[in-house]
C-alpha cells in the first residue's frame, strides 16, 4: 500500500483531524494533516542512503494547535489562503465594491487573514494508490469569511511518485468575483544535522524581485537584480552574500512565460548530498528563510530559530489585488482558478 489514513482521535469543530501518509517505491513517504494540509514529514532518503526528514514541525499533530506555537506562528507546512502574503491595509477593491479584511500584520491582512485555510480541517475528497499515492482534499470558504467575498470551494491534491515529486495541484471556482492567491508554507532544511541554511547552495530563475514598503507589502516595483545582494541567477550560498540579520524576505518574478510549469528553484545541501527543485505554474516565488522563526520543542525536541530553514511560497503577486499592472488575482464565476506546484527531491 502507498497510501494510508491515520486518525488522530482530535476533532476540531467537530472534524476529526486525519493524517494521510504518501509513499513510493523508493521508501520515501510524506505525511500530511486534513487540517490547514499540513505536511507534517518528507522523509527521503539522502546521498549515504540514511533517511532524513527534510521539513520541520512537530512529532504530535496537538502541538499544531498549541497556545505558545500559535503565539509566534509560522504557518509551518500549511496551505495559505484565501489570498498569500500582504494586503496592504487589508484593504481591496472588486467590481467597484470595497473590502475591509483582518488587519493581522501592522495595518496589513497576512496569509489570509486571522483564521485562514491553514486553520481548517480539510474534507478528504478522494484517495489513490496506483499508480502513486495521491490525496485530495476539500474546503468551502463561504461568503464573508475573513472579510472576502463569495463563496469559495476549492481542492488540492497531493500525488508522490516514484521519483521523489510530489505534486500539489489546486482548483477552485466561485459564485460571486473574489479575490484568490494560494500557497503552500513548507519550511525546508536539506541538511542532515539540521544546521542552519546558510550553506544551502540556491538558484532561482529571476531577474527582478518586487520592492516592499516599510510593512513588508509589495509596492508595484520590479527591480533587477543584477548587482544586488538578490540575485540568484548564478547558484551560490544562501548566506554568502546577504544581509545576516535580516536573510531574505523577498518575492522572486519568474523569468518564464505566464501560466507555464517551468522550474524556479533549485537549493542544494552538500554534507546530505540532497537537492530540492520547485517547479510552479504561478509567476512569482517568494523566498523566506525564517528570521522570525522562533518555536520550541519542535520534532526530537529541537527547537527552531531563525535561519534553521528556507521557504520557497510559489504565487501570484503579493498585493496584486490593489496592484492594476500585475497580473489579476480576481476568481469570476465563470472561470476555474489551478496552479501546480512540484517539490521534487534529488539525491546527488
Amino acid at each position: 500500500m502507498k497510501l494510508k489514513q491515520i486518525p488522530t482521535g482530535i476533532f476540531i469543530e467537530e472534524k476529526e483531524v486525519i493524517a494521510v501518509e504518501l509513499s513510493n517505491k523508493k521508501g520515501s513517504y510524506v505525511k500530511i494533516f486534513n487540517y490547514g494540509t499540513i505536511i507534517n514529514k518528507f522523509v527521503v532518503k539522502n546521498s549515504k542512503g540514511e533517511e532524513q526528514d527534510i521539513v520541520l514541525g512537530f512529532d504530535q499533530f496537538e502541538d499544531y494547535i498549541s497556545e505558545d506555537y500559535l503565539a509566534n506562528y509560522p504557518y509551518f507546512g500549511a496551505i495559505i489562503g484565501r489570498y498569500a502574503n500582504r494586503i496592504k491595509g487589508g484593504q481591496l477593491t472588486v467590481d467597484g465594491i470595497g473590502y475591509q479584511l483582518p488587519q493581522n500584520a501592522g495595518s496589513c491582512c497576512l496569509h489570509g487573514g486571522n483564521k485562514g485555510f491553514d486553520r481548517k480541517v480539510w474534507d478528504i475528497l478522494e484517495t489513490f494508490d496506483s499508480p502513486n499515492a495521491k490525496v485530495t482534499f476539500q474546503y468551502y470558504s463561504f461568503d464573508g469569511e475573513e472579510g472576502f467575498p463569495g463563496d469559495l470551494a476549492i481542492q488540492l491534491s497531493f500525488e508522490f511518485t516514484d521519483n521523489d515529486e510530489l505534486i500539489l495541484a489546486y482548483q477552485a471556482d466561485t459564485d460571486e468575483a473574489t479575490p484568490i492567491n494560494l500557497t503552500h508554507h513548507s519550511y525546508f532544511n536539506l541538511a542532515a544535522n539540521g544546521e542552519k541554511i546558510t550553506a544551502h547552495i540556491h538558484e532561482m530563475n529571476a531577474s527582478h524581485y518586487l520592492a516592499q514598503d516599510e510593512e513588508w507589502t509589495v509596492t508595484g516595483e520590479l527591480i533587477p537584480v543584477a548587482g544586488t545582494i538578490h540575485d540568484f541567477t548564478k547558484a551560490r550560498t544562501i548566506g554568502s552574500n546577504w544581509n545576516e540579520i535580516e536573510g531574505y524576505d523577498q518575492t522572486y518574478v519568474l523569468d518564464k512565460e505566464y501560466g507555464t510549469l517551468t522550474l524556479a528553484s533549485k537549493t542544494t545541501e552538500t554534507g546530505s548530498g540532497l537537492s530540492l527543485l520547485v517547479y510552479t505554474t504561478e509567476p512569482v516565488a517568494h523566498l523566506y528563510t525564517s528570521k522570525y522563526l522562533s518555536v520550541k520543542g519542535g520534532k526530537g525536541g529541537r527547537d527552531y530559530g531563525p535561519f534553521d530553514a528556507f521557504c520557497v511560497e510559489t504565487q501570484h503577486h503579493p498585493n496584486g489585488i490593489n496592484i492594476p499592472h500585475f497580473p489579476s488575482t480576481i476568481l469570476r464565476p465563470d472561470e476555474v482558478y489551478t496552479q501546480t506546484t512540484i517539490y521534487k527531491v534529488i539525491a546527488n
